[in-house]
């Protein structure tokens, strides 16, 4: 199953974007999950079944990380 994401977080997939980049930021949270691109800010919308198959490790959880410390 998918493990828990947030909004903003990076994501790396199992194969790489065209444009070459494996790291993805998590826009949006449903049924279906968009996805944007960190290499050529390409949009995407997976259903959550897609994203569980092709996700590879959570780079980086937006709980863990505060930008203003």
């Amino acid at each position: 199953m998918l493990p828990d994401l947030n909004l903003n977080d990076i994501v790396r997939l199992r194969k790489p974007h065209p444009c070459g980049s494996y790291e993805w930021k998590i826009t949006r949270l449903g049924a279906d999950i968009r996805l944007e691109c960190l290499g050529c800010q390409r949009r995407v919308m997976l259903p959550r079944r897609q994203l569980a198959r092709r996700l590879k490790t959570i780079v980086q959880n937006e709980e863990h990380h505060d930008p203003s410390n």
